[in-house]
């Protein structure tokens, strides 16, 4: 039968069902063919941190959100315009979110009343009229139809059943008009070694699609265009593979070796995967017993004169705190990834969460000042871990990268740039030195500084005539001798903060984002916020209302003009994911009474909530 096709500007699909019906390989399929397809697009990965919570049951719920449009886009949506829901729970925690007259897929099959049970329904929401009248409900048997079509396909009823997110996938990409191409080309190599599975697999899809086809229930397909994107070559990646590509590139720009101690913590822990699979550009990644050995080796690695890394969540910078101060106090070039997530304690490992700044700031004895950069969006990480390890190399100093779940799973397109366009880090080691007596006694100098960065020099171990002590009681300065002085002491701590301050000249002016040029209101954000303030800000300015917006990448030290920037509007709105840790700093250096707009539930900010908040700031400007 002919369908009707209809255009649509963007769609926003969620996928949800229980931790064991492959939501995450459904979405992640469904976002590869959109991104192949031309996109431009934006993901939300939501899953528990149980490794197999009890299947069917709320807390089990995993799902998977795409946003995808023929125009840029920031943010994953707030709501999702069709739902996928694989059983009764999928259902109950999603059908919240869902607005009026939204599409919702729904396998009939596994409404039971055992999953209905544990989905806390005392009965079955199919048969109330008010779903029906309030969303476009398609009831689709997805398990019975997928064990249908592998009937005659030698594989047990189980597995044939856990197909059904084949089925799912090959009747959206139907729908909306997807690739299959590469869907296909993926079963084939991630199974092609099991035939039956292969074959139960593809034919689950083809079923899938072909069912989208002939089926009366969807009259009408529907049609987003390509979206309009800058020339170049693209690729879909997420955060932490962005992460990790930045880190081989600084290797690269640096002439360094990357070496990596990790211990694998949620949401980090993808990026020691990465990383360990490109053996071939001379990255070594090392897997410590826990969080100390993993930072110890890392800050060895730079003694040794590479680019030294360690990967963490909030848990693990607690423990890695003692050895980022002696980073701090023997001046050695170390990028210490901070892939924040909810807590506190164990929290909520695979929820979202901007929470860990002040400790990135201060979360050490001592006044042990580190530079902290935050990366804005899921590709942003790989131009941020590049800034992280300037920074660190021309300054020797440790430097803390601070991404989150959010950004480290969610994915969008990428235009991988070109590598003239990145900047040379190449690192300058110390040479053997002769004695000078007329040099402070001769001999090699340590703490001797670059007077424009105040970097000490970085001497390799081995290089004669190099030899010196190194350790975390207090240095003399120049010589690099032991010191109890107390106006020594006095002398290098001011050394180290100023040498932190001074970053502040090689990073670019704040700039902020106000078309017409008479916004009285401002939104700063940073981090993983970037995505809904721009979307909000967006939604503001289609109403009539003027507003500027502005992100920070560097927390420490801060640019150079943003207190002009803040002394320059009436209003300052500063959105976190956490109870206002930014707008402290604000108003402890630049005594400006910003307005916080606070939430902390393991999500991005929704568009919708956020525009809300500044348009309210706005009318009381």
């Amino acid at each position: 039968m002919t369908k009707q096709v209809q255009e649509l500007d963007h769609v926003i699909i969620r996928f949800a069902g229980d931790s064991g019906d492959g939501m995450q390989l459904t979405g992640d399929r469904f976002t590869q063919e959109t991104a192949i397809f031309g996109n431009d697009l934006s993901t939300l990965p939501n899953f528990p941190a149980e490794i197999r919570a009890p299947a069917g049951t709320l807390p089990g719920v995993s799902s998977f959100q795409l946003h995808f449009a023929d125009h840029d886009i920031l943010t994953p949506g707030d709501a999702p315009d069709v739902l996928v829901a694989m059983n009764p729970a999928a259902l109950a925690a999603n059908l919240k979110d869902l607005p009026r007259g939204a599409d919702l897929i729904v396998n009939t099959d596994e409404f039971t009343k055992r999953n209905l049970s544990k989905a806390g329904y005392d009965a079955n929401p199919l048969d109330d009229d008010s779903i029906a009248q309030a969303y476009s409900l398609h009831p689709v048997p997805l398990t019975s139809l997928t064990v249908k079509a592998l009937e005659d396909i030698d594989i047990t009823r189980k597995d044939a059943e856990r197909a059904k997110n084949m089925f799912a996938l090959g009747l959206l990409s139907w729908l909306y008009g997807r690739p299959a191409e590469g869907t296909l080309a993926f079963l084939e190599a991630k199974f092609g070694k099991k035939p039956e599975v292969y074959k139960a697999n593809v034919t689950a899809f083809q079923a899938g699609w072909s069912y989208g086809e002939t089926t009366e229930d969807f009259s009408v397909r529907y049609e987003v265009k390509a979206a309009s994107l800058a020339r170049g070559k693209y690729r879909n990646i997420t955060g932490n593979t962005a992460l990790s590509y930045g880190l081989i590139a600084a290797s690269k720009l640096s002439k360094l070796p990357l070496f990596l101690g990790s211990y694998p913590i949620t949401p980090a822990s993808d990026v020691l995967h990465e990383l360990a699979k490109h053996k071939r550009f001379g990255v070594r990644t090392f897997q410590a017993e826990d969080e100390i050995a993993a930072v110890g080796s890392a800050l060895g690695a730079a003694f040794g004169g590479s680019l030294a890394v360690t990967t963490t969540s909030g848990p693990g910078m607690v423990l890695k705190a003692e050895t980022v101060g002696l980073a701090v106090s023997v001046e050695l070039p170390l990028i210490v990834c901070d892939i924040q997530r909810a807590g506190p304690s164990t929290g909520m490992p695979t929820k979202t969460e901007q929470a860990d700044l002040l400790m990135a700031l201060f979360g050490r004895n001592g006044e042990s000042p580190v530079p902290v950069v935050a990366a804005a969006s899921p590709s942003d990480c790989f131009h941020a871990a590049i800034e992280a390890a300037r920074i660190a190399v021309t300054y020797r100093t440790p430097v803390v990268l601070l991404s989150d779940g959010y950004l480290a799973n969610g994915s969008e397109p990428w235009r991988i740039p070109e590598i003239s366009s990145l900047p040379d880090l190449s690192a300058e080691f110390a040479f053997t030195t002769s004695p000078n007596p007329a040099d402070n006694g001769g001999g090699f100098q340590p703490f001797r500084r670059d007077p424009a960065t105040l970097a000490r020099p970085w001497a390799i171990p081995g290089t004669p005539g190099l030899e010196h002590r190194i350790g975390g009681i207090e240095k003399a300065d120049g010589a690099g001798s032991i010191s109890y002085d107390p106006v020594n002491h006095d002398l290098m701590v001011r050394t180290r903060q100023a040498k932190i301050d001074g970053i502040a000249a090689s990073i670019p002016d704040l700039e902020v984002d106000d078309p017409d040029g008479d916004a009285r209101v401002l939104v700063l954000g940073w981090g993983s916020t970037y995505g809904s303030i721009g979307a909000a800000a967006r939604r503001v300015r289609r109403a009539g209302h003027p507003v500027a917006q502005a992100h920070l990448r560097h927390l420490n030290p801060f640019p150079a003009n943003l207190g002009d920037v803040l002394r320059r509007y009436d209003k300052i709105l500063v959105p976190e994911i956490n109870l206002g840790q930014l707008a402290l700093l604000l108003r402890g250096k630049f005594l400006v009474d910003v307005i916080s707009y606070n939430r902390v539930r393991g999500l991005p900010f929704r568009a919708a909530e956020l525009a809300e908040a500044i348009e309210e700031v706005i009318t009381h400007a």
